[in-house]
């Protein structure tokens, strides 16, 4: 839309309930997380990482999950292949928020243009899962990794915080915010000594 909010324009459909979003530093192409349907299951279905590089794609939601998996209720109306799969499955009911494209130097040369991701945790689970920031390794416009890059928020089952946000500051430190905790935590580094 434009800043008066005249000439709204719809970029993308069947998104569920994205929250984190942000622009790839070269190509300036949209990426978003998205949060899975509840009540399909502990493992079922995963939370997204999605890439819409253009207008007019369709998600899935609420006949598709997860690229693949047909909604109980609305699957029969529309087949998982006809919308846009994600560029990533990321953990069930991980709660994925808050995303941003690492664009510091403070980390190693690895670490530039990739994707960290606050994942809040999961809230109905029977073994509670995420509370952790996520990276997810990309080769171009391609996912190549999903791995855990800081945790410990949750002991034995138990959450003392959860991961709300992340944020690259100048100086290429990150920022994460806790809503559970009400802190904010600064990651840096230092390289070996």
């Amino acid at each position: 839309m434009n800043p008066d909010g005249s000439s709204t324009e719809v970029y993308a459909r069947g998104v569920r309930n994205t929250v984190g979003f942000d622009w790839q530093p070269q190509t300036k192409e949209l990426w978003f997380t998205d949060n899975g349907r509840d009540w399909l299951g502990d493992d079922a279905p995963p939370d997204e990482l999605n890439y819409a590089p253009r207008t007019g794609m369709h998600f899935g939601f609420p006949y598709c999950h997860g690229g693949d998996l047909p909604d109980p209720k609305f699957g029969d109306k529309h087949p998982c292949e006809e919308f846009t799969a994600p560029a990533q499955k990321l953990g069930p009911h991980v709660a994925s928020l808050g995303m941003r494209f690492y664009t510091g130097t403070m980390f190693p040369p690895e670490y530039r243009n990739q994707i960290f991701i606050a994942e809040h945790g999961s809230w109905n689970r029977s073994q509670k899962i995420g509370y952790r920031i996520s990276l997810v390794r990309l080769k171009g416009s391609k996912t190549v990794a999903y791995e855990t890059f800081a945790s410990g928020w949750l002991q034995n089952n138990t959450a003392w915080g959860r991961p709300a946000d992340v944020l690259v500051l100048p100086d290429g430190s990150l920022l994460i915010a806790d809503d559970y905790a009400g802190a904010i935590y600064r990651i840096t580094y230092r390289g070996l000594d």
